[in-house]
């Protein structure tokens, strides 16, 4: 598969065997694909049914309503039609992404207004859907704590100290994006060259998404150069790595290309919603390269917030 599938019931619960095994998967998966669908994972579907249900009461209400919460990108709040353009990232003009996101994040902040004002900024609520604020906390805590698991599945795997990577999240960034793709039907035909997402790779350490199946679904780039759909399972969170870690890993694992398609006349109904959580670094963290034997290249040193922040001013339509 272009995106395998690793349960992670042997990495929680086996022997030392058992869970080497797992890391070695995961090594063989990023490698080859950039991405994987985990199972054994420990989220209760209940709580992602939880956060859809309140995300399409937010999303169904009128755009003036919408409008008090508008931010701009990597702002906490409601993310309009139009903001954002994915593609840009790669130096590609398109039109405008085919979503609108409620994003929040970390909040827990420093003390320092410089780094606060965005990277800790306090959420944003919307009060006419009062349950998903609490859904949302609950969830963006498992999705910590779950990808705090999976850097350290990844250190295991280069067969490196547990704590390699995750001595660098003890404060870390993080965003949690709710996405709706609406229907045909609300945004009419697409344009040329337009998507739901455009072509774009991620920009952290590891992302974690709760898909929706859809005609108008997620594709991802193979390391032969083709767009193949990415394989859904209903149990499954899809997970895949972002630029900083590929950079932290020497290219040894790909921050591999993605797309979400547009709604499609064979669907014009179809609409979709997605659950991403993009993970990072403590805000100061100084990224250093695993180069050879581990890796393919050594880059120079990174601060993460530095990095990040370029990557984020590059999607932002202006």
């Amino acid at each position: 598969m272009t995106v395998p599938l690793v349960d992670l019931e042997p990495w929680f619960h086996g022997s030392l065997k058992d869970r080497l095994q797992v890391a070695d998967q995961v090594d063989r998966a990023l490698q080859d694909s950039g991405f994987l669908l985990i199972t054994g994972h420990g989220v209760p579907e209940s709580l992602r049914a939880d956060i859809r249900k309140q995300a399409r009461r937010f999303f169904g209400l009128p755009g003036e309503v919408k409008q008090r919460y508008a931010v701009s990108v990597g702002g906490r709040g409601w993310l309009p039609p139009g903001v954002e353009a994915n593609a840009y990232a790669e130096g590609t003009e398109t039109p405008p992404d085919l979503k609108e996101s409620y994003s929040v994040g970390a909040d827990a902040a420093v003390g320092d207004p410089a780094i606060d004002d965005f990277w800790f900024a306090p959420n944003v609520w919307p009060q006419e859907v009062p349950f998903l604020e609490s859904t949302s906390v609950e969830y963006m805590a498992r999705m910590r704590a779950l990808s705090d698991e999976l850097l350290t599945v990844f250190a295991v795997a280069l067969r490196l100290p547990e704590n390699h990577f995750t001595a660098h999240t003890r404060h870390p960034t993080y965003t949690f994006n709710i996405n709706w793709y609406p229907p045909l039907t609300v945004v009419g035909h697409p344009d040329e060259g337009q998507f739901r997402i455009g072509p774009h790779t991620d920009f952290g350490t590891v992302t974690v998404l709760d898909r929706e199946a859809g005609v108008g679904g997620l594709q991802v780039f193979t390391k032969d150069g083709r767009w193949e759909n990415a394989p859904y399972d209903p149990d499954a969170l899809t997970v895949n790595i972002g630029d900083l870690m590929a950079r932290w890993t020497g290219d040894r694992w790909r921050s591999t290309r993605h797309r979400v398609l547009p709604p499609h006349a064979s669907a014009p109904d179809e609409d979709l919603v997605s659950l991403i959580f993009f993970y990072e670094t403590d805000h100061d963290a100084r990224i250093t390269s695993l180069g050879p034997p581990i890796g393919k290249t050594g880059y120079p040193e990174v601060i993460a917030a530095d990095y990040l922040k370029e990557k984020l001013d590059a999607i932002t339509v202006t």
